[in-house]
């Protein structure tokens, strides 16, 4: 799917955490058409930028756009295999379709996913670093 391009009031050169920062100010303000924009504009910044992936998805869901933030959702989950939230967001998303078995099988994901981290991660140290699987 390609990316839509920045909303003329965003100056070119801005930076992703900028963009993303941007798309959260909209996405609070109502502004769903705008949040997406923003939120895609970020990505095309810095494609690894998981903060604003997940910000796409919650944006397109608000926006009544099911599956094409269920393709993100599943897109994430392809980079970032360990991140539970993609899980979630999925899991979320497929319930929302009524589409139980799937959210059922992606909640379960999310679960064992969050174990992962756990069981990696020192006591004390951050939840959930994203690590993005290289092709």
């Amino acid at each position: 799917m390609p990316l839509t391009p920045q909303p003329e009031h965003v100056s070119p050169g801005i930076d992703a955490q900028s963009l993303y920062d941007l798309a959260l100010d909209a996405l609070a303000d109502g502004d769903v058409s705008t949040a997406v924009a923003r939120f895609r504009a970020s990505i095309a910044a810095d494609p690894a930028f998981a903060d604003a992936r997940h910000g796409l998805i919650h944006a397109l869901r608000d926006a009544g756009e099911f599956e094409t933030a269920i393709t993100e959702a599943r897109a994430l989950i392809a980079d970032y295999p360990d991140d539970p939230l993609g899980y979630t967001s999925l899991s979320i998303l497929l319930q929302q379709q009524n589409r139980i078995e799937e959210a059922e099988a992606a909640a379960l994901q999310a679960k064992l996913a969050g174990w992962k981290q756990q069981l990696r991660q020192p006591s004390g140290a951050p939840s959930f670093v994203p690590e993005r699987n290289e092709p």
